[in-house]
């Protein structure tokens, strides 16, 4: 700990308090978060689920471990250091965010936690107080509760802020998954709108009664399981309607509603996952690029890129039309679409002209191994062979053209029929490497495969 100098405290939470620092060495500003309970080994550190989750993944808008120290019997984690979090942005905030604000923030939350949950990790204590914000990026942090999807139940009963606790949390299950983190991220939304938390419960029994008062309250159709996890702790929902969302959001699109209200079903199963959510409608634009911009691909700027981490989406397997796999591949078609379909004749014209050379190289070299009748050996197989079939010829008794004549009379004929042919191309083999031939033909490489043009229209 002597590399770092703690400049101010800037957290305290129930397990560690974070410091701002800065390195000795290099000047870089980082958060150190310092452990409240003592730690007496190397392995009693490294099992740590914090350490474990954060040391296996890597991603753009999950917070970076830098280090772990233990000095002392006293565990310090080193992080990336970030200016805020989002809880402090909303205290301080005047109005409600925009909503391209919101969805900024909101898509690379959830490519973070789709990147999470495929490497077999959920959060369980998503809240505005765990998304650090420094500009325009946001980062998911605090996987002190993190839990590997893969462990057996029974889980944790208690976990993540009341305000953001699945229901079935709330019910004491024993068994969830990774719909507690959709469920957080639903309440998160419409508190970034509103700038007021959507289920502000003062205990348990409150928060269902707030959940019930806001989405209605369950039955057998909506949440069969949640019945029966209520019959189990003798508990008796209460019979309230659901609320209209958008009179309670008003500043909310209709896209934006409707994905807080998926998200906040009471059913987890009915929950979309997060991979599911960044193809929801609320997100098209994320994934829009203008079609002026097309035939610029290689060109474009960092201001056009998409935002941060939608790489990240591209391990998802995602089938829908706005996924980024599916762009990246529309603007490398439409590059190459556009670039044929500009130039036509121009393409033929060149075709035309390669060959042409191709065919004035081959008579020089013709000329040049008659001169020279002890010359067997050519890097080209097929100029070699017609050199070798020009000096029969050349040396027949009857013949009573030159060697030059003869040369240039070759050259002609296979010129002419060259030229005649040049728009007709052989088709390729059919056998292992069936370019080859196509390539041996025209001595380049063979044509890039047309792509089918996408639709004119892309949503968002």
């Amino acid at each position: 700990m002597e590399r770092y100098k703690l400049i101010k405290e800037v957290g305290d939470g129930t397990f560690g308090t974070v410091w701002r620092a800065i390195n000795k060495l290099s000047g870089e500003v980082v958060a150190i978060k310092k452990m409240k309970r003592k730690y007496y080994s190397w392995e009693e550190c490294i099992n740590l689920r914090e350490v474990k989750s954060l040391r296996r993944m890597n991603h753009p808008n999950i917070v970076k471990l830098k280090e772990v120290i233990r000095e002392n019997d006293i565990l310090y984690f080193v992080f990336e250091y970030m200016d805020f979090n989002l809880f402090q942005i909303m205290k301080d905030r005047g109005k409600g965010f925009s909503e391209a604000e919101i969805r900024n923030w909101c898509f690379q939350i959830f490519q973070a936690l789709a990147y999470m949950h495929q490497r077999g990790y959920f959060h369980r204590d998503l809240k505005p107080e765990n998304l650090l914000v420094t500009k325009d990026t946001i980062k998911i942090a605090d996987f002190g509760l993190a839990r590997e999807i893969t462990s057996q139940p029974p889980y944790t009963e208690y976990v993540s802020t009341r305000w953001y606790r699945a229901p079935e949390v709330l019910l004491q299950s024993s068994i969830y998954d990774t719909a507690v983190d959709m469920w957080a991220m639903g309440a998160i939304m419409a508190e970034l709108f509103t700038l007021r938390p959507l289920f502000p419960g003062s205990s348990e029994v409150d928060e269902i009664f707030k959940i019930c008062n806001v989405i209605g309250s369950p039955n057998k159709n909506t949440w069969e399981e949640g019945l029966h996890l209520a019959d189990i702790m003798k508990y008796q929902f209460p019979q309230c309607c659901a609320a209209q969302l958008k009179e309670l959001i008003p500043s909310a699109s209709e896209d934006a509603v409707n994905l807080i209200t998926t998200l906040c079903s009471w059913d987890p199963s009915r929950r979309p996952k997060a991979a599911e959510a960044l193809q929801h409608p609320f997100f098209q634009s994320c994934f829009f690029v203008r079609r002026s911009l097309h035939p610029r691909v290689s060109g474009l700027s960092h201001s056009h890129t998409p935002p941060v981490g939608v790489k990240g989406t591209l391990d998802l397997n995602s089938t829908r039309k706005y996924s980024a796999g599916a762009l990246s591949i529309t603007r490398s078609a439409n590059n190459f679409i556009s670039a044929k379909a500009n130039s036509p004749v121009r393409a033929g014209v060149q075709r035309k002209l390669d060959m042409s050379n191709r065919e004035l190289e081959r008579k020089k070299s013709l000329k040049n191994n008659l001169k020279q009748p002890g010359y067997n050996t050519a890097r080209n197989n097929s100029v070699s062979y017609l050199a070798r079939s020009s000096r029969k010829v050349a040396d027949m008794p009857d013949n009573k053209m030159s060697c030059s004549e003869m040369t240039d009379k070759l050259a002609q004929i296979s010129l002419s029929s060259s030229t005649q042919k040049a728009g007709k191309l052989p088709p390729p083999s059919m056998k292992s490497g069936g370019w080859r031939s196509r390539t041996d033909f025209l001595g380049r490489s063979p044509e890039v495969p047309s792509f089918r043009r996408p639709s004119k229209k892309l949503e968002g």
